[in-house]
Protein backbone atom coordinates (compact mmCIF):
# COMPACT_ATOMS: atom_id res chain seq x y z
CA UNK A 1 0.00 0.00 0.00
CA UNK A 2 0.99 3.48 -0.33
CA UNK A 3 3.74 4.44 2.12
CA UNK A 4 3.29 6.05 5.42
CA UNK A 5 2.71 9.44 5.80
CA UNK A 6 3.07 12.11 8.82
CA UNK A 7 -0.32 12.51 10.05
CA UNK A 8 0.39 16.43 10.25
CA UNK A 9 0.06 16.04 6.39
CA UNK A 10 -3.02 14.20 6.36
CA UNK A 11 -4.34 17.36 9.02
CA UNK A 12 -8.49 17.54 8.44
CA UNK A 13 -9.76 20.63 7.62
CA UNK A 14 -10.66 23.13 10.63
CA UNK A 15 -13.89 22.82 12.56
CA UNK A 16 -14.66 25.58 14.21
CA UNK A 17 -17.69 23.42 16.44
CA UNK A 18 -15.16 22.73 19.85
CA UNK A 19 -16.78 19.37 21.28
CA UNK A 20 -14.72 17.63 24.20
CA UNK A 21 -11.99 19.91 25.83
CA UNK A 22 -14.04 23.28 27.33
CA UNK A 23 -12.12 26.11 25.86
CA UNK A 24 -13.19 29.03 27.44
CA UNK A 25 -14.23 32.16 25.60
CA UNK A 26 -14.60 35.70 25.83
CA UNK A 27 -12.13 35.77 28.87
CA UNK A 28 -9.12 38.09 29.27
CA UNK A 29 -5.60 36.60 30.74
CA UNK A 30 -6.48 38.41 34.06
CA UNK A 31 -9.86 36.58 34.45
CA UNK A 32 -8.56 32.89 33.33
CA UNK A 33 -5.70 33.03 35.93
CA UNK A 34 -7.98 34.11 38.42
CA UNK A 35 -10.78 31.27 37.52
CA UNK A 36 -7.35 28.93 37.76
CA UNK A 37 -6.40 30.23 41.19
CA UNK A 38 -9.70 29.48 42.22
CA UNK A 39 -10.67 26.05 41.00
CA UNK A 40 -6.98 25.27 41.71
CA UNK A 41 -5.76 24.31 38.74
CA UNK A 42 -3.27 24.28 35.99
CA UNK A 43 -3.77 26.70 32.73
CA UNK A 44 -3.21 25.02 29.64
CA UNK A 45 -2.64 27.60 26.81
CA UNK A 46 -2.76 26.65 22.91
CA UNK A 47 -0.83 29.29 21.26
CA UNK A 48 -1.56 28.14 17.41
CA UNK A 49 -1.97 29.78 13.88
CA UNK A 50 -4.90 29.80 11.40
CA UNK A 51 -2.22 28.82 8.84
CA UNK A 52 -0.87 25.34 10.80
CA UNK A 53 -2.10 22.42 9.56
CA UNK A 54 -1.06 20.63 12.48
CA UNK A 55 -3.06 22.86 14.58
CA UNK A 56 -5.90 22.11 12.86
CA UNK A 57 -5.16 18.61 13.43
CA UNK A 58 -5.30 19.09 17.11
CA UNK A 59 -8.46 21.11 16.70
CA UNK A 60 -10.57 19.09 14.59
CA UNK A 61 -9.29 15.14 15.97
CA UNK A 62 -7.66 15.32 18.89
CA UNK A 63 -8.70 18.09 21.61
CA UNK A 64 -12.52 16.40 20.68
CA UNK A 65 -12.36 12.94 22.43
CA UNK A 66 -13.30 12.21 25.57
CA UNK A 67 -9.97 10.52 26.98
CA UNK A 68 -8.16 13.87 26.13
CA UNK A 69 -11.12 16.24 27.50
CA UNK A 70 -11.69 14.21 30.82
CA UNK A 71 -8.09 15.35 31.75
CA UNK A 72 -7.73 18.00 30.26
CA UNK A 73 -11.38 19.76 31.56
CA UNK A 74 -10.43 18.07 35.36
CA UNK A 75 -6.97 19.35 35.27
CA UNK A 76 -6.57 22.55 33.78
CA UNK A 77 -8.54 25.61 32.41
CA UNK A 78 -8.22 25.59 29.06
CA UNK A 79 -7.47 29.00 26.62
CA UNK A 80 -6.59 29.11 22.96
CA UNK A 81 -4.63 32.27 21.40
CA UNK A 82 -4.30 32.48 18.01
CA UNK A 83 -0.55 34.15 17.29
CA UNK A 84 -1.54 35.78 13.49
CA UNK A 85 -3.75 37.90 12.42
CA UNK A 86 -6.49 38.00 9.51
CA UNK A 87 -9.12 40.12 7.76
CA UNK A 88 -11.74 37.30 9.30
CA UNK A 89 -10.44 37.88 12.97
CA UNK A 90 -13.58 37.91 15.49
CA UNK A 91 -13.88 40.46 18.39
CA UNK A 92 -12.41 37.49 20.62
CA UNK A 93 -9.57 37.00 18.99
CA UNK A 94 -8.65 40.61 18.48
CA UNK A 95 -9.03 40.89 22.56
CA UNK A 96 -6.17 38.64 22.75
CA UNK A 97 -3.05 40.35 20.09
CA UNK A 98 -1.41 42.17 22.58
CA UNK A 99 -1.45 39.15 25.48
CA UNK A 100 -0.77 37.19 22.78
CA UNK A 101 2.24 38.68 21.07
CA UNK A 102 3.61 39.47 24.88
CA UNK A 103 3.62 36.00 25.83
CA UNK A 104 5.02 34.92 22.58
CA UNK A 105 7.73 37.30 23.00
CA UNK A 106 8.48 36.14 26.62
CA UNK A 107 8.15 32.66 26.31
CA UNK A 108 10.09 32.38 22.76
CA UNK A 109 6.96 30.72 20.81
CA UNK A 110 8.04 30.32 17.29
CA UNK A 111 6.77 27.17 16.17
CA UNK A 112 2.94 25.79 16.47
CA UNK A 113 1.67 24.35 17.77
CA UNK A 114 3.14 25.39 21.08
CA UNK A 115 1.49 24.22 24.32
CA UNK A 116 2.23 27.03 27.78
CA UNK A 117 1.61 25.25 30.88
CA UNK A 118 0.87 27.71 34.25
CA UNK A 119 0.15 26.63 37.35
CA UNK A 120 -2.75 27.60 39.62
CA UNK A 121 -0.93 31.40 40.32
CA UNK A 122 -0.38 31.83 36.82
CA UNK A 123 3.80 31.11 36.86
CA UNK A 124 4.86 29.41 33.95
CA UNK A 125 5.61 25.78 34.45
CA UNK A 126 6.26 23.83 31.70
CA UNK A 127 6.06 23.84 27.75
CA UNK A 128 5.65 21.39 24.72
CA UNK A 129 5.22 21.74 20.94
CA UNK A 130 3.68 19.74 18.28
CA UNK A 131 0.66 17.88 17.14
CA UNK A 132 0.44 14.15 18.74
CA UNK A 133 -0.69 11.34 16.13
CA UNK A 134 -3.18 10.22 18.70
CA UNK A 135 -4.93 10.82 22.12
CA UNK A 136 -2.68 8.41 23.91
CA UNK A 137 0.04 10.05 23.18
CA UNK A 138 -1.14 13.62 23.76
CA UNK A 139 -2.45 12.24 27.23
CA UNK A 140 0.59 10.96 27.79
CA UNK A 141 2.23 14.40 27.52
CA UNK A 142 -0.75 16.52 29.36
CA UNK A 143 0.42 13.94 32.30
CA UNK A 144 3.86 14.69 31.89
CA UNK A 145 2.97 18.24 32.18
CA UNK A 146 1.31 17.96 35.91
CA UNK A 147 4.49 16.06 36.76
CA UNK A 148 7.41 18.46 38.41
CA UNK A 149 9.98 15.96 37.74
CA UNK A 150 9.19 17.03 33.77
CA UNK A 151 8.17 20.11 33.72
CA UNK A 152 10.38 22.32 31.72
CA UNK A 153 10.27 25.36 33.97
CA UNK A 154 10.43 23.72 36.90
CA UNK A 155 13.04 21.97 35.72
CA UNK A 156 15.06 25.49 34.53
CA UNK A 157 14.73 26.62 38.10
CA UNK A 158 16.67 23.97 39.76
CA UNK A 159 19.16 23.81 36.88
CA UNK A 160 19.96 27.76 37.32
CA UNK A 161 20.33 27.03 41.14
CA UNK A 162 23.14 24.84 40.52
CA UNK A 163 21.61 21.16 39.91
CA UNK A 164 24.26 19.90 37.63
CA UNK A 165 24.20 16.12 38.41
CA UNK A 166 24.92 14.24 34.91
CA UNK A 167 21.77 12.52 34.58
CA UNK A 168 19.53 15.56 36.02
CA UNK A 169 21.28 17.35 33.03
CA UNK A 170 20.29 14.57 30.72
CA UNK A 171 17.15 14.05 31.33
CA UNK A 172 16.67 17.76 31.18
CA UNK A 173 18.09 18.41 27.77
CA UNK A 174 15.62 15.85 26.79
CA UNK A 175 13.05 17.74 28.18
CA UNK A 176 14.44 21.36 26.76
CA UNK A 177 14.78 19.41 23.46
CA UNK A 178 11.01 18.35 23.27
CA UNK A 179 9.83 21.92 24.59
CA UNK A 180 11.70 23.33 21.27
CA UNK A 181 13.96 25.35 23.52
CA UNK A 182 17.00 23.97 21.02
CA UNK A 183 19.77 26.19 21.85
CA UNK A 184 19.05 25.52 25.68
CA UNK A 185 18.98 21.73 25.07
CA UNK A 186 22.05 21.72 23.11
CA UNK A 187 24.08 23.03 25.61
CA UNK A 188 22.57 20.66 28.11
CA UNK A 189 23.68 17.65 25.88
CA UNK A 190 26.37 19.23 25.37
CA UNK A 191 27.08 19.65 29.02
CA UNK A 192 26.34 15.97 29.67
CA UNK A 193 28.51 14.10 26.78
CA UNK A 194 31.65 16.37 28.55
CA UNK A 195 31.07 13.89 32.00
CA UNK A 196 31.17 10.60 29.68
CA UNK A 197 33.90 9.00 29.59
CA UNK A 198 32.73 6.67 26.70
CA UNK A 199 30.48 8.14 24.38
CA UNK A 200 30.14 4.83 22.24
CA UNK A 201 28.21 2.85 24.36
CA UNK A 202 24.43 2.02 23.36
CA UNK A 203 22.77 4.51 25.80
CA UNK A 204 24.76 7.68 25.04
CA UNK A 205 25.00 7.24 21.42
CA UNK A 206 21.46 7.23 21.08
CA UNK A 207 21.35 10.01 23.34
CA UNK A 208 23.63 11.33 20.53
CA UNK A 209 21.68 10.46 17.85
CA UNK A 210 18.84 12.41 19.28
CA UNK A 211 20.86 15.54 19.22
CA UNK A 212 22.22 15.41 15.75
CA UNK A 213 20.34 17.21 13.60
CA UNK A 214 23.20 18.95 11.48
CA UNK A 215 26.77 18.64 10.26
CA UNK A 216 27.45 21.34 12.87
CA UNK A 217 26.45 19.18 15.74
CA UNK A 218 28.66 17.17 18.26
CA UNK A 219 27.57 14.03 16.94
CA UNK A 220 27.80 14.55 13.13
CA UNK A 221 31.94 14.44 13.58
CA UNK A 222 31.21 11.06 15.85
CA UNK A 223 29.35 9.45 12.86
CA UNK A 224 31.05 10.14 10.10
CA UNK A 225 34.73 9.59 11.50
CA UNK A 226 33.81 7.02 13.71
CA UNK A 227 31.07 5.21 11.99
CA UNK A 228 32.29 1.72 12.30
CA UNK A 229 32.02 2.71 16.47
CA UNK A 230 28.77 3.38 16.11
CA UNK A 231 27.63 0.94 14.23
CA UNK A 232 29.01 -1.62 16.57
CA UNK A 233 26.67 -0.43 19.23
CA UNK A 234 23.63 0.63 16.79
CA UNK A 235 23.48 -1.55 13.98
CA UNK A 236 24.73 -1.62 10.88
CA UNK A 237 24.77 1.30 8.35
CA UNK A 238 23.43 3.55 11.08
CA UNK A 239 26.07 6.02 10.74
CA UNK A 240 25.73 6.22 7.46
CA UNK A 241 22.06 7.00 6.88
CA UNK A 242 21.71 9.80 9.50
CA UNK A 243 25.13 11.37 8.28
CA UNK A 244 23.68 10.92 4.54
CA UNK A 245 19.98 12.44 5.55
CA UNK A 246 21.94 15.62 6.91
CA UNK A 247 24.15 15.44 4.18
CA UNK A 248 20.92 15.34 1.54
CA UNK A 249 19.17 18.15 3.83
CA UNK A 250 22.10 20.56 4.19
CA UNK A 251 24.30 19.94 0.60
CA UNK A 252 21.39 18.71 -2.03
CA UNK A 253 17.74 19.42 -1.57
CA UNK A 254 18.18 23.21 -1.09
CA UNK A 255 19.80 22.67 -4.64
CA UNK A 256 17.44 20.61 -6.23
CA UNK A 257 14.04 21.64 -4.49
CA UNK A 258 14.57 25.51 -4.77
CA UNK A 259 11.81 27.35 -2.45
CA UNK A 260 11.04 29.58 -5.19
CA UNK A 261 9.33 27.09 -7.33
CA UNK A 262 6.10 25.65 -5.81
CA UNK A 263 4.97 22.78 -7.82
CA UNK A 264 7.10 19.90 -8.19
CA UNK A 265 6.61 19.64 -11.49
CA UNK A 266 8.35 22.84 -12.87
CA UNK A 267 11.35 21.90 -11.44
CA UNK A 268 14.05 21.88 -13.95
CA UNK A 269 16.82 18.90 -14.06
CA UNK A 270 19.62 19.46 -11.67
CA UNK A 271 23.37 19.42 -13.40
CA UNK A 272 23.89 15.82 -11.47
CA UNK A 273 27.63 15.44 -12.24
CA UNK A 274 28.09 19.02 -10.55
CA UNK A 275 25.91 18.23 -7.94
CA UNK A 276 28.17 15.11 -6.83
CA UNK A 277 30.98 16.71 -7.68
CA UNK A 278 30.06 19.66 -5.02
CA UNK A 279 29.21 16.90 -2.48
CA UNK A 280 32.26 15.40 -3.22
CA UNK A 281 34.69 18.13 -1.81
CA UNK A 282 33.84 17.91 1.62
CA UNK A 283 32.09 14.44 1.70
CA UNK A 284 33.80 12.50 -0.63
CA UNK A 285 32.85 9.06 0.58
CA UNK A 286 29.22 9.67 0.60
CA UNK A 287 28.52 11.92 -2.55
CA UNK A 288 27.72 8.95 -5.34
CA UNK A 289 25.23 7.50 -2.95
CA UNK A 290 23.44 10.64 -1.27
CA UNK A 291 23.26 11.48 -5.32
CA UNK A 292 22.06 8.60 -6.38
CA UNK A 293 19.25 8.94 -3.84
CA UNK A 294 18.60 12.20 -4.42
CA UNK A 295 18.02 11.46 -7.64
CA UNK A 296 15.06 9.10 -6.53
CA UNK A 297 13.92 11.36 -4.30
CA UNK A 298 13.44 14.26 -7.12
CA UNK A 299 11.98 12.18 -10.03
CA UNK A 300 9.34 10.79 -7.17
CA UNK A 301 8.54 14.48 -6.31
CA UNK A 302 8.22 15.67 -9.50
CA UNK A 303 5.80 12.52 -11.00
CA UNK A 304 8.61 12.17 -13.35
CA UNK A 305 8.08 8.43 -13.57
CA UNK A 306 9.84 7.94 -16.53
CA UNK A 307 13.01 8.72 -14.93
CA UNK A 308 11.66 7.58 -11.80
CA UNK A 309 12.03 3.79 -12.91
CA UNK A 310 15.42 3.23 -13.73
CA UNK A 311 16.43 5.71 -11.14
CA UNK A 312 15.38 3.54 -8.18
CA UNK A 313 16.43 0.27 -10.25
CA UNK A 314 19.80 1.95 -10.21
CA UNK A 315 20.50 3.01 -6.63
CA UNK A 316 18.64 -0.30 -5.04
CA UNK A 317 21.39 -2.71 -7.04
CA UNK A 318 24.40 -0.55 -6.22
CA UNK A 319 22.83 0.52 -2.29
CA UNK A 320 19.56 -1.70 -1.73
CA UNK A 321 20.97 -4.04 0.33
CA UNK A 322 20.23 -2.13 4.30
CA UNK A 323 17.31 -0.65 2.94
CA UNK A 324 14.39 -0.27 5.60
CA UNK A 325 11.33 -2.34 5.52
CA UNK A 326 9.46 1.22 4.90
CA UNK A 327 12.02 2.76 2.26
CA UNK A 328 11.37 -0.82 0.27
CA UNK A 329 7.70 -1.00 0.54
CA UNK A 330 7.53 2.78 -0.59
CA UNK A 331 9.67 2.08 -3.38
CA UNK A 332 7.62 -0.70 -4.44
CA UNK A 333 4.62 0.97 -4.20
CA UNK A 334 5.63 4.01 -6.18
CA UNK A 335 7.06 1.27 -9.09
CA UNK A 336 3.68 -0.52 -9.14
CA UNK A 337 1.31 2.34 -9.21
CA UNK A 338 3.58 4.31 -11.87
CA UNK A 339 5.61 2.51 -14.20
CA UNK A 340 5.00 0.13 -16.82
CA UNK A 341 8.42 -1.57 -17.92
CA UNK A 342 7.29 -5.12 -16.23
CA UNK A 343 11.01 -5.88 -15.80
CA UNK A 344 11.09 -2.87 -13.25
CA UNK A 345 7.91 -4.17 -11.34
CA UNK A 346 9.28 -7.25 -11.29
CA UNK A 347 12.40 -5.95 -9.56
CA UNK A 348 9.76 -3.76 -7.16
CA UNK A 349 8.15 -7.38 -6.24
CA UNK A 350 11.41 -8.81 -5.17
CA UNK A 351 11.76 -5.10 -2.79
CA UNK A 352 8.43 -5.82 -1.44
CA UNK A 353 9.04 -9.34 -0.11
CA UNK A 354 11.95 -8.35 1.36
CA UNK A 355 9.90 -5.61 3.16
CA UNK A 356 7.59 -8.78 4.56
CA UNK A 357 9.95 -11.41 5.59
CA UNK A 358 9.82 -11.74 8.92
CA UNK A 359 7.46 -8.67 9.31
CA UNK A 360 3.74 -8.98 8.88
CA UNK A 361 2.80 -5.30 8.37
CA UNK A 362 -0.49 -5.58 6.49
CA UNK A 363 0.42 -2.46 4.34
CA UNK A 364 3.37 -3.97 2.82
CA UNK A 365 1.61 -7.35 2.26
CA UNK A 366 -0.84 -4.92 0.21
CA UNK A 367 1.82 -3.70 -1.77
CA UNK A 368 3.29 -7.40 -2.52
CA UNK A 369 -0.52 -8.73 -3.36
CA UNK A 370 -0.91 -5.59 -5.68
CA UNK A 371 2.54 -6.25 -7.44
CA UNK A 372 1.84 -9.88 -7.96
CA UNK A 373 -1.47 -9.00 -9.19
CA UNK A 374 -0.23 -6.67 -11.87
CA UNK A 375 2.30 -9.12 -12.57
CA UNK A 376 -0.94 -11.43 -13.57
CA UNK A 377 -0.26 -13.73 -10.47
CA UNK A 378 -3.64 -13.70 -9.55
CA UNK A 379 -4.40 -16.49 -7.38
CA UNK A 380 -1.42 -15.23 -5.30
CA UNK A 381 -2.11 -12.23 -4.89
CA UNK A 382 -5.33 -12.94 -4.17
CA UNK A 383 -4.12 -15.23 -0.71
CA UNK A 384 -1.56 -12.32 0.04
CA UNK A 385 -4.18 -10.06 0.00
CA UNK A 386 -6.46 -11.85 1.82
CA UNK A 387 -3.69 -12.30 4.66
CA UNK A 388 -3.35 -8.06 4.71
CA UNK A 389 -7.07 -7.78 5.32
CA UNK A 390 -7.39 -10.18 8.07
CA UNK A 391 -4.72 -8.70 9.38
CA UNK A 392 -5.62 -4.60 9.42
CA UNK A 393 -7.26 -3.84 12.33
CA UNK A 394 -7.36 0.08 11.60
CA UNK A 395 -10.00 1.63 8.93
CA UNK A 396 -7.63 0.73 5.86
CA UNK A 397 -9.26 -2.72 6.42
CA UNK A 398 -12.12 -1.84 3.69
CA UNK A 399 -9.34 -0.22 1.53
CA UNK A 400 -8.15 -4.17 1.94
CA UNK A 401 -11.62 -5.34 1.53
CA UNK A 402 -12.08 -3.60 -1.94
CA UNK A 403 -8.88 -4.16 -3.36
CA UNK A 404 -9.57 -7.64 -2.95
CA UNK A 405 -12.91 -7.56 -4.34
CA UNK A 406 -11.18 -5.73 -7.94
CA UNK A 407 -8.50 -8.87 -8.07
CA UNK A 408 -11.11 -11.06 -7.76
CA UNK A 409 -13.41 -9.26 -10.23
CA UNK A 410 -10.28 -8.74 -12.95
CA UNK A 411 -10.11 -5.06 -12.45
CA UNK A 412 -6.92 -3.00 -12.06
CA UNK A 413 -5.64 -1.89 -8.94
CA UNK A 414 -3.16 0.66 -10.28
CA UNK A 415 -3.30 4.00 -12.65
Amino acid sequence: MKKLLLIVLLAPLFCSAQEGVNFEHNQSWQQVQAKAKAAHKYIFMDCYTTWCGPCKYMTSTIFPQKVVADVMNEKFINVKVQLDTTDNDNAEVKSWYQTGHDLAKQYNVRAYPTYLIFDENGKIVHRFVGASPTSEHFVTKLNAALDPDKQYYTLLDKYNAGEKDPEFVRKFALIAQDAYEKKQASELANAYLATQQNLYTKDNLDFVISFTETSKDKGFDMLLHNGDKVDAAMGKKVSNGIVQNIISRENVYPVIFPRNISDPKDLAEPDWTKLKNDVAKNYPAQAKEVISHAQVVFYENKKDWDKFGPAVVSYMKEYGSNASPEQLNDFAWNVFLNCSDMACVEQALAWSKRSIDNNEEPMFMDTYANILYKMGKKDEAIEWETKAMNLETSADKSTYEQTLSKMKNGEKTWN
